[in-house]
């Protein structure tokens, strides 16, 4: 899933929660959730403001949050959480984990730190967007230097 559709993206939060719920539907053998779909599933359950719309898979397929109506994408918001965890499994960019560890220490959980380096995401995702560059590194290190 290297360049999915929005459907696509969204469909893979929303499945992921479904089999998490249901592990075995009717006559059916449970399927295991891939350690991808884990780590989505974990990130849903730290979000029980998004429990009610994942219950309804066509209206969270249907709808849009514009940030001109002042609304928060919840399926933009769970795909920053899912591509930090990433990176700071692998560490990229380089030291990103190191710096998430010691943000980590100064916040009251996980999660709050999460969330300093999911805004500094955004900003440099943003930017790269509006500049047609990609996105530069060293500039979202430092956002989350200064997140400290």
């Amino acid at each position: 899933m290297f360049n999915p559709s929005r459907d696509q993206a969204r469909r893979f939060f929303i499945d992921a929660w479904h089999k998490h719920l249901n592990p075995v539907a009717a006559s059916t053998v449970a399927t295991p959730l891939s350690p991808l779909e884990d780590i989505a599933v974990d990130l849903i359950e730290q979000h029980p403001e998004y429990h009610e719309l994942l219950a309804d898979p066509d209206a969270a397929l249907a709808r849009d949050w514009t940030p001109e109506a002042g609304q928060l994408n919840p399926f933009l918001h769970l795909s920053l959480h899912l591509a930090i965890e990433e990176q700071i499994a692998i560490d990229q960019p380089p030291g990103l984990r190191a710096l998430f560890e010691k943000l980590k220490a100064r916040r009251p959980d996980r999660h709050a730190a999460l969330h300093d380096v999911l805004e500094c995401l955004g900003e440099i995702v943003w930017t790269a967007q509006r500049s047609g560059m990609p996105p530069d590194g060293a500039a979202y290190l430092e956002c989350v230097r200064k997140r400290m």
